[in-house]
């Protein structure tokens, strides 16, 4: 393959794996949903692998129990419900808060036959998103085994937090997604495959993908797009007149002004993330005034994901230093 075609290649196998990445940590439930994005067919994905057993794979089918369908609490938009009513509730200064915050929501949301139960299965999806946050990105986002040790490790969480039924109404709509992503990861690096082959396996594995999935993914796209160019952006230090310019271009002017919120809140939460990773650091800090530095630079929420994001800097800066 020639070079222009080796980096193409990358930067899909990079575009990928940062999909699946990012849509598992979002908050926002349609990115959550791209997130899911491993659907894929059996069939590519064994061309991918050489038809290697892959675990995970039964982690993302659907779990065996009742069906939900005769539940009307069991719908198929109650992630949706749940994730708009987290929106409503704002920030909040740690879980019981965000809880209490939910609970006077849930009468406006569901009949009244069914404000106990989905008070407490609101609550416990409050407990999955924290668990959720807790996980450590991968060492490589680009490794199809970290990935799938990623996945499985979500999976987990969630068998912990939900049973069959609920776990089908909030979840069973990803797996498709998440195969197919995850599929055309492991097709991007293999490189015992002509890029004949590889186109071959990827229309198969997208074949697989009904209506609804290949909007999702369309969007998932759409998002990847712009995290990347906005990766661009602060790789080229361009300026923030020339960000708006070239985003309301594109995206309109709505857009170029949310995502320019969006940046300076991220350089905001980097700045703080660079202060408390130099008070680690540093010498002569002790475990005292380390928790209250940390108290004074990020909220309760914040801390949830405060080591994760650590982490993250250590892995993607030269020498596994923290970034600066």
């Amino acid at each position: 393959m020639n070079r222009a075609g080796t980096c193409t290649a990358a930067a899909g196998v990079a575009l990928v794996a940062a999909a699946l990445w990012w849509a598992m940590r979002a908050a926002d439930p349609a990115a959550l949903t791209a997130g899911a994005g491993l659907g894929g067919a059996p069939a590519a994905a064994g061309l991918a692998t050489g038809g290697a057993h892959r675990p995970v794979d039964a982690a993302m089918a659907p779990r065996p129990g009742r069906s939900a369908a005769d539940d009307p609490l069991l719908s198929p938009t109650l992630r949706q419900v749940f994730e708009e009513m987290l929106l409503e509730a704002g920030e909040a200064g740690d879980p019981a808060t965000l809880k209490q915050r939910l609970t006077a929501l849930v009468p406006g949301r569901f009949p009244p036959g069914l404000v106990t139960r989905a008070t407490a299965l609101i609550e416990r999806y409050v407990d999955y998103r924290v668990a959720l946050g807790g996980l450590a990105p991968p060492a490589d986002p680009q490794d199809p085994r970290a990935l799938r040790t990623l996945l499985e490790a979500r999976q987990r969480v969630r068998e912990r937090h939900f049973s069959p039924e609920e776990y089908d109404a909030l979840f069973a709509q990803e797996a498709p997604l998440d195969r197919y992503t995850l599929a055309r990861l492991e097709i991007e690096r293999n490189a015992g495959l002509t890029p004949a082959q590889k186109q071959a396996a990827l229309r198969e594995a997208e074949g697989e993908l009904g209506e609804a999935e290949r909007a999702a993914r369309s969007a998932a796209v759409a998002h990847v797009a712009v995290a990347a160019q906005t990766a661009a952006f602060e790789a080229q230090g361009t300026s923030d007149s020339e960000r708006y310019a070239q985003r309301r271009a594109q995206y309109g002017d709505d857009a170029a002004r949310q995502l320019a919120r969006l940046d300076q809140e991220e350089h905001d939460w980097q700045a703080r993330l660079a202060s408390y990773a130099g008070a680690q650091a540093a010498q002569g800090s002790s475990p005292e005034q380390l928790q209250q530095l940390r108290q004074q630079l990020f909220t309760p929420q914040e801390q949830l994901r405060v080591d994760a994001a650590l982490a993250a800097r250590r892995l993607a800066s030269p020498g596994g230093s923290p970034a600066r």
